[in-house]
């Protein structure tokens, strides 16, 4: 579980194909402070370190992870958004973020709004995910409140301290990002499909 505040940026340093599977050595400042078997979020995917040298881990993507989100679109240099598993008794400080991307979304629109930045996304309405309006939404692994919410489009607006800490400073019209829908949106959204 994760809160979607991001702790700090790595960068991609090598990437491995091995059958299925994608091995993912990443840089970062808290490479130190991690352990064989822990959970980091990497753009809102939960993945779980496999090794550990200098400055340097290592994370697995099995294929399920590859089709779901953006992780096979990475290429080494690319700046991703970390955050370690939160710890119980620490404030939940973002929301409830698991780390199981549901789907990947496209964006379509970057305003500056004198200093702070808007962004619009779009993704596949038919995968039967919704966003309310003001409700939560992990962009990247990023917590952020849904502005402008619609069938398959919704909009979040950033502060620079966001801006310049996160990936979201890297985006360009026509990324691929990674979303997981709130939780409570999500049962929501499967309750509607089943009374259809």
């Amino acid at each position: 579980m994760f809160t979607g505040i991001i702790e700090t940026l790595g960068r991609v340093h090598e990437i491995q194909k091995d059958k299925n599977n994608l091995h993912v050595t990443v840089e970062s400042s808290i490479t130190n402070e991690l352990k064989i078997d822990q959970s980091v979020s990497h753009n809102g995917i939960c993945l779980t370190v496999v090794a550990i040298k200098d400055s340097f881990y290592t994370v697995t993507a099995i294929e399920e992870t590859i089709l779901k989100t953006n992780i096979g679109d990475w290429k080494v240099n690319d700046i991703v958004n970390l955050e370690r598993g939160m710890k119980l008794g620490d404030r939940l400080d973002g929301h409830i973020v698991q780390g199981h991307v549901d789907q990947t979304g496209i964006c379509t629109k970057i305003e500056e709004a004198n200093g702070s930045w808007n962004y619009t996304f779009e993704y596949d309405k038919n995968l039967n995910n919704i966003t309310i309006e003001k409700g939560s939404i992990t962009v990247n692994g990023v917590s952020l409140t849904v502005v402008n919410s619609k069938t398959n489009e919704f909009s979040v607006s950033i502060i620079p301290y966001t801006f310049e800490n996160t990936n979201f400073k890297d985006f360009k019209v026509g990324t691929k990002i990674n979303l997981e829908f709130d939780v409570v949106g999500k049962y929501i959204s499967r309750l509607y499909s089943i009374n259809k």
